[in-house]
């Protein structure tokens, strides 16, 4: 058990339910109060002693942990949000309730933890965000495009793709000449939409290149075969450091690339990959796969013999990414202890 008082708290946008623990498991305090640090220390302080307090894991929590820890000398922990999803479901959930549970299991040591990233790649993580929202608007985009050209029967070139120089001239074509008015309006609009779209993206790739042009673990990441600056800035971005996770095995479970086993009793069966992880690290990962898949000698065998032995194409993919992901564990460990721990650049 800690020594001191234990602090759960329940985080709400405007508002804090906050319970203070004695070292016996007795409610000191309970109280809801504004979402604001020194409110926090004041109340908990007036029943003595703190120890260590924690967190809901949710948005905006992560940046009051910070000002909570960097203000206070309390040891600050974020609660993991697949606790806090349990919570939901439960049938006497309240405010109270919540605050209570995050103050117990913090005060006995049970708390399932959530790493809290330092507060300069949290901020980072809002260009790497932004910038998948972006690609994502032009997938969409392309779609709608796509759609149009189909509802009014017209084929794309099979001689070259439609994203390249010679499909834009095409496609410039056809909104004026093929197409009814007003449908070339829309197909005009939604070029100079991606045009835009293209644009913020190169622009935030540039912001986000040159804050971590210094950073001497992307740089390294970035010197892998099939790891290229965006996904070198999404492995550092979204996992910070590779030596806090013990094993390879852990890693590779936090990003979402184990199987997930669906056995009962006699039965034994997969059901695809576990749902954790970042969808953007997930996707980044998968996409590393099929480059390897493509270059890589070794990657190359190990997913002809998986696909000679019957398996299918997605599943070999997440075999690559999961079996290549614990390797670089291994590696970014020993070039981080290489460095003393110090891979962010000054």
């Amino acid at each position: 058990m800690l020594a001191g008082n234990s602090v759960g708290i329940d985080y709400h946008q405007q508002s804090l339910q906050v319970c203070v623990m004695g070292s016996n498991g007795s409610v000191l305090g309970m109280r809801k109060l504004r979402n604001s640090v020194p409110e926090v220390m004041k109340f908990a302080a007036s029943y003595g002693a703190v120890g260590s307090a924690a967190v809901e894991a949710c948005t905006g929590s992560a940046n009051f942990a910070e000002e909570l820890k960097r203000t206070s000398s309390w040891t600050t922990r974020l609660c993991h949000p697949g606790y806090v999803h349990r919570m939901r479901h439960n049938p006497d959930k309240s405010d109270k309730s919540d605050a209570y549970l995050i103050a117990d299991l913090n005060r006995v040591g049970y708390l399932p933890e959530v790493w809290l990233a330092p507060e300069w790649l949290r901020d980072m993580r809002n260009l790497m965000r932004y910038r998948r929202q972006n690609v994502d608007q032009q997938r969409s985009v392309k779609l709608r495009l796509r759609a149009l050209l189909r509802l009014n029967r017209v084929s794309a070139p099979e001689e070259y793709g439609l994203w390249t120089k010679r499909g834009w001239e095409w496609l410039r074509t056809v909104a004026s000449t093929k197409l009814p008015t007003e449908a070339g309006w829309v197909l005009e609009n939604h070029l100079l939409e991606l045009e835009q779209i293209a644009a913020r993206v190169r622009a935030t790739e540039k912001r986000l290149f040159q804050a971590l042009a210094e950073d001497a673990l992307t740089k390294r990441l970035a010197e892998e075969p099939g790891v290229g600056m965006v996904t070198a800035a999404i492995l550092r971005l979204e996992l910070g450091t590779f030596h806090r996770f013990r094993r390879g095995k852990e890693l590779s479970r936090f990003c979402g690339l184990t199987p997930r086993n669906a056995s009962s009793g006699e039965r034994q069966a997969d059901a695809g990959l576990i749902k954790a992880g970042s969808n953007i690290l997930k996707t980044a990962l998968i996409e590393v796969a099929h480059v390897l898949r493509r270059i890589s000698p070794r990657w190359s065998e190990m997913s002809n013999r998986m696909k000679a032995a019957g398996k299918k194409g997605s599943v070999i993919t997440a075999a690559v990414a999961n079996r290549w992901l614990r390797e670089l564990h291994h590696r970014m460990v020993a070039f981080e202890e290489s460095r003393g721990g110090q891979t962010q650049a000054a």
